[in-house]
């Protein structure tokens, strides 16, 4: 089960993360839990071995097994030494394939199987006077192969690690059509030889996943603890406590809190958890990914603390750049500043808080709205207005990334400070709705539509997937589609610097 090509390396790593795993005890401390939890369904595991038997078979093919000689006693014409060289297995096929999850492992048996052979043959005798020799080719169909595997997955301090528990591959029959020769010479072959091709074909065939499992072991163990998305912020991918099988699913946690730049992780932000599984009772698509609405929070405190969450609001009208504006609503600030321009600069005071209800995302952002205006080319701040702002969001999968949008529900404000005397709040408050629905929320939601990547192995597309909001955790349904040719996502930018 040689890997060589990096569509059986992309193959694999879903594979294993799907159902390649067995409880295990780990070195992490226990009440360590992950943010965000993926379920592989019935559907998915079957969709993951038929694409680990894929894979495995386009890796092997074509397999050159070992050239065989044997000397053997023929009727009439006395001993004889053949021999077979050139053999190759150049077509696999296994129609019959099950997976089954356990406390013990993982059991994968593809059953039924077929394989074609083409190979050269040759033979020698000697005569009183002379030696007699022919040579030709042959085909060999190989018969009701069972190949089967047991292996598990262990947590180890965040990385995997891959053991091989049992194996074996079992030829039930061969049939050999050979090309040319004498009469004498297929049932010679067929007694010579029948024996050592099936057992050739075994030992390869084990060999190959005696192989196979030492590199992908490697290839596990190689797996990146953080994903980097962008120069803020990466994502901590860390496996996290005991892997969880039933006869149905598997359960699998990634720590899954964004960590800075610096890559100090801001989990110890937030108290831990109780582990609590998801259910796949019934559940009718391959993978259910769950987050926490801590991964959301941890995400909003790394941009925050990198200082890249504050704007200045450029897409407003002219009648609200320039003091004129505002004259109506601060009489003041036209009167000291009359047809200036001015800017509006956005800054978050704190962390987002963000609450996942049932069927709906809850965000309260604190701000601080500050009037600039531009005087003699200085720039001068003129007031503050403090916001509290709730927010209502709606999550949306684009190809593998959860994407969303926000739209203001209600705020209220207070003035912070002011260098031009008191100022009317009550006119202020119908001001600032205006700016905040038309020209903050729509500023917001240009940050926000890219989202950020789901934990997917590369090449692997969601397909026709759903959202739930739950139990403070959004919930993302979805089957699974493969292409070798997908294009690498760019990098996630959720709030940068206007």
């Amino acid at each position: 089960m040689e890997i060589s090509s990096k569509s059986m390396e992309d193959a694999i790593r879903f594979i294993f993360f799907s159902f390649l795993l067995i409880p295990a005890n780990t070195q992490l401390e226990s009440n360590q839990k992950g943010y965000i939890s993926a379920v592989i369904s019935t559907k998915g595991l079957d969709f993951a071995k038929d694409l680990l038997i894929e894979k495995a078979v386009s890796s092997i093919i074509p397999l050159q097994l070992s050239d065989i000689e044997k000397s053997a006693k023929i009727p009439v014409v006395g001993k004889v030494r053949m021999g077979l060289s050139d053999i190759v297995i150049y077509s696999v096929d296994f129609p019959f394939s099950s997976v089954a999850t356990g406390d013990s492992g993982i059991v994968l048996v593809a059953s039924g199987a077929t394989a074609n052979l083409n190979m050269k043959w040759k033979y020698s005798y000697k005569t009183w006077i002379v030696t007699i020799s022919d040579q030709g080719t042959a085909t060999v169909e190989v018969l009701g192969m069972v190949v089967w595997l047991k292996a598990a997955v262990i947590n180890e301090e965040g990385t995997l690690k891959l053991f091989l528990l049992d194996y074996e591959c079992h030829v039930k029959d061969i049939s050999i059509n050979v090309d040319g020769g004498a009469s004498w010479l297929y049932q010679g072959i067929i007694d010579a030889f029948r024996g050592k091709i099936m057992s050739e074909v075994e030992d390869a065939i084990i060999k190959k996943i005696k192989e196979g499992m030492i590199k992908l072991d490697s290839l596990l163990q190689s797996l990146p603890k953080q994903l980097q998305v962008n120069s803020v912020v990466a994502l901590n991918v860390t496996f996290m406590d005991d892997p969880l099988l039933t006869n149905s699913s598997v359960e699998l946690e990634i720590n899954g809190l964004f960590n800075g730049a610096d890559e100090i992780s801001v989990s110890n932000y937030y108290s831990k958890r109780a582990r609590n599984f998801l259910s796949c009772n019934g559940l009718a698509k391959m993978v259910e990914i769950s987050l926490h609405e801590k991964v959301f929070q941890s995400a909003g405190s790394v941009y925050f603390h990198a200082d890249h969450m504050h704007w200045t609001l450029n897409k407003i009208p002219e009648s609200l750049t320039n003091t004129a504006g505002w004259r109506y609503i601060i009489p003041q600030l036209y009167e000291q500043y009359p047809n200036d321009d001015m800017k509006l600069h956005v800054t978050v005071t704190s962390p987002p808080v963000i609450r996942i209800a049932d069927h709906d995302v809850d965000t309260t952002i604190y701000a601080d709205l500050t009037f600039e205006v531009l005087d003699s080319s200085e720039v001068v701040s003129i007031a503050c207005i403090s916001l509290v702002i709730s927010t209502s969001c709606s999550a949306e999968i684009h190809r593998n990334n959860l994407t969303g949008s926000i739209k203001l529900t209600n705020f209220t404000s207070s003035l912070a400070w002011s260098n031009i005397g008191n100022l009317n709040m009550h006119l202020l408050e119908a001001a600032m709705s205006t700016v905040l629905e038309n020209f903050f929320m729509p500023d917001l939601n240009l940050h926000l539509r890219n989202g950020f990547p789901l934990p997917l192995p590369h090449g692997f597309i969601l397909q026709n997937a759903e959202i739930v909001q739950l139990d403070s955790k959004v919930m993302v349904r979805s089957d699974l589609s493969y292409t070798e040719d997908m294009i690498s996502r760019p990098g996630i930018n959720l709030l940068a610097k206007a």
